[in-house]
């Protein structure tokens, strides 16, 4: 799990100086002028390193922690010593891209966070453990349940528009964990559907 740690850490870190240094949230933040005009395309990857607020930094942060760790592990023996790298920095471009496709045109757009590949670790984690239970706001459930209700919610608001969060990235991202878990493994897909079949709670 050094490289979960890793990838916590740093992102805490620079997250945290940016949160009191605007000159460095503004060259790292994903604003389609700079990669349209500037061709500035390491934005696409350290729009995941800031973050908002210490709230939206804590939240994503626990859920690399806790479901990284078993990722970090899968990858690693399938990929190698990179290969939660690989798949984490694909999470961040891949959630990303429909959103800044849509927006390249518009000056006034702006986005951070690590949301969408930490639901990409998160729905990955989902298909090798689908009965797993996570706490979800204090509140035990299965992790396909979260799932089900994460996905219909996630298509609710970003349909709605009622907030600033970009759920189009959230749901991106999930579809990315598991087209790429399975792109890496497709016995996985067999394995998700056997575990389906034999629901157990609280374990």
């Amino acid at each position: 799990m050094l490289i979960t740690l890793a990838i916590v850490a740093i992102t805490c870190v620079v997250s945290l100086i940016a949160l009191n240094n605007s000159r460095l949230m503004n060259d790292l933040i994903l604003w389609p002028p700079a990669i349209q005009r500037h061709r500035e395309y390491h934005r696409l990857v350290t729009y995941g390193l800031v973050h908002a607020d210490f709230g939206h930094l804590l939240f994503n942060m626990l859920t690399l922690f806790f479901f990284g760790r078993l990722m970090e592990q899968f990858y690693t023996m399938k990929l190698g010593t990179l290969g939660f790298v690989l798949f984490y920095i694909g999470g961040l471009v891949v959630s990303i891209l429909p959103t800044y496709l849509k927006n390249r045109a518009n000056p006034n757009y702006h986005s951070l966070g690590a949301s969408g590949a930490v639901s990409a670790v998160l729905f990955s984690f989902i298909l090798l453990q689908p009965w797993a239970q996570i706490i979800v706001l204090v509140v035990p459930m299965p992790a396909i349940v979260y799932a089900v209700l994460y996905v219909g919610y996630s298509i609710y608001m970003d349909r709605s528009g009622r907030d600033n969060i970009n759920h189009s990235a959230h749901l991106w991202g999930a579809a990315y964990g598991v087209a790429f878990t399975l792109l890496v493994e497709p016995r996985v897909f067999g394995h998700f559907l056997a575990a389906l079949s034999q629901p157990h709670f609280g374990r």
